[in-house]
């Protein structure tokens, strides 16, 4: 009887001993990702600069700096001058530890092409290129991202922003007819070894309409695009987030009951007629503050007329403002590379 007391006695001990190893590791890890990103965020820095900002003691700082070094997350930059005590050492953040390459596909003058660029952790381009496509197949793809990953090592993760929707892999919407049903992401990672982000071109474009102004704290923006020949796509932001639905499908416009033949040559009148009515229905199931218009078929002062003449006869519950944008190819790049980024953070930690 004693000896089976004793006997769960040791089973607890070591129980206790796993997790309070495993909780050690845990805090080491949060500690680690911790001073990571105030260095990130500051470029540079001492250890106890470091202590400060992080708020851990020095020795905890001392371990993780050692630790940062060895994975050359940081270098040893220069000795910055102290009030009357040894000079203390600066570290540099280093931002070409990890880069990511961002393929970015669209349609320029009847022409398939894909824009590429490699950017480091400070969003800043290492090398861009740019491709005229026979089509957009995978196996075309694959030579381009071969090729940046030969000059460029560091890379660690690949964003591709496509003009249509990613269900489990596949492509299952997409404007381009040759893209349908592509398995692109098991493909390609199965191919490179590194995790591959897919993203729908207006949701990227909405996302880096947001974050290069800076004022969408709080506020639900729409992006609604219409390429010229190809089904118009609607992005959704709010609260810092792209809403998605059920397989990505929230924005999917072109199945609302236009009966418009989107493949054909519009003309102007269409357009803005439709463009009124996907406004008004955005508007009484959202509710947005702002709704972004991109287009190149009308101007401004057009639109203006019609749309205030529209409003006038079909009266909503909410007049959100309406943006009328030619920067969506700017958008939509600054947005894709800041989300292909975000996949280079780590991963938070928590009990």
């Amino acid at each position: 009887m004693i000896g089976l007391i004793c006997y769960d006695l040791v089973i607890t001990t070591q129980e206790e001993v796993i997790m309070k190893n495993a909780n050690a590791n845990l805090m080491k890890e949060i500690n680690l990702n911790n001073v990571r990103q105030v260095m990130k965020r500051a470029g540079t820095a001492t250890k106890p600069q470091l202590a400060m900002l992080t708020q851990l003691s020095v020795v905890t700082v001392n371990s993780l700096v050692k630790e940062l070094l060895e994975s050359k997350e940081i270098i040893e930059d220069q000795t910055a001058a102290s009030g009357g005590g040894r000079p203390a050492l600066t570290y540099r953040f280093n931002y070409d530890h990890s880069q990511a390459l961002v393929i970015y596909l669209k349609e320029n003058q009847g022409q398939r092409v894909a824009s590429a660029a490699v950017i480091n952790l400070e969003n800043r381009i290492v090398s861009q290129n740019e491709y005229v496509l026979p089509a957009f197949e995978q196996k075309y793809f694959a030579e381009i991202i071969r090729g940046f990953l030969i000059a460029c090592p560091q890379v660690k993760v690949i964003g591709m922003g496509i003009p249509g929707q990613i269900v489990n892999g596949r492509i299952v919407v997409a404007s381009h007819h040759e893209l349908q049903g592509a398995p692109l992401i098991e493909e390609l990672e199965q191919q490179f070894q590194l995790p591959v982000m897919v993203e729908n071109d207006v949701n990227a474009a909405v996302f880096g309409y947001q974050a290069s102004r800076g004022e969408a704290d709080g506020q639900c923006i729409t992006g609604i695009y219409f390429p010229k020949k190809y089904p118009p796509g609607m992005g959704i932001y709010l609260n810092g987030n792209i809403i998605r639905g059920k397989n990505g499908m929230a924005g999917e416009i072109k199945f609302l009951p236009q009966r418009i033949d989107w493949y054909a040559e519009m003309k102007e009148e269409v357009l803005l007629e439709a463009a009124c009515r996907i406004i008004q229905s955005v508007n009484a199931v959202l509710a947005p503050d702002q709704i972004v218009i991109y287009q190149e078929m009308t101007g401004a002062e057009r639109w203006n007329h019609f749309w205030n003449g529209y409003q006038s006869q079909e009266p909503m519950p909410h007049y959100p403002e309406v943006i009328l944008c030619n920067t969506f190819q700017a958008d939509y790049e600054a947005g894709m590379r800041m989300l292909t980024l975000q996949k280079l953070d780590p991963v938070p930690v928590q009990f």
